[in-house]
């Protein structure tokens, strides 16, 4: 497997990972009454499912973007390559404006 493909792949198994244990926090706190929602429901584990899932997409998201900003810079030159060149001041002349 290319090593970049395994990079993201297991960051977006620790987003997955992460929102799970979001999801499962927002059960044992009763946040908003969500567990006392969800308990009187009879698609109870469908909605706890979908939140899983679509939460788990946003979470490994966030975590493969990060991951990627992350990476060490190579280096190189920058993106116009080559050396940079010194900074030179440049006079510049106004003229004085008319008092009224």
């Amino acid at each position: 497997m290319p090593k970049l493909l395994q990079f993201l792949l297991v960051h977006a198994l620790i987003g997955f990972v992460v929102a799970g244990v979001f999801v499962a926090a927002l059960i044992l706190l009763d946040v908003g009454g969500f567990a006392t929602l969800t308990a009187r429901s009879d698609v109870a584990p469908l909605a706890i499912a979908v939140l899983t899932f679509f939460l788990g997409l946003t979470f490994a998201s966030v975590q493969m973007g990060v991951a990627v900003m992350l990476l060490p810079k190579d280096g190189g030159p920058g993106p116009r390559g080559g050396r940079r060149l010194p900074a030179v001041l440049v006079p510049a002349y106004a003229r004085a404006r008319a008092r009224r």
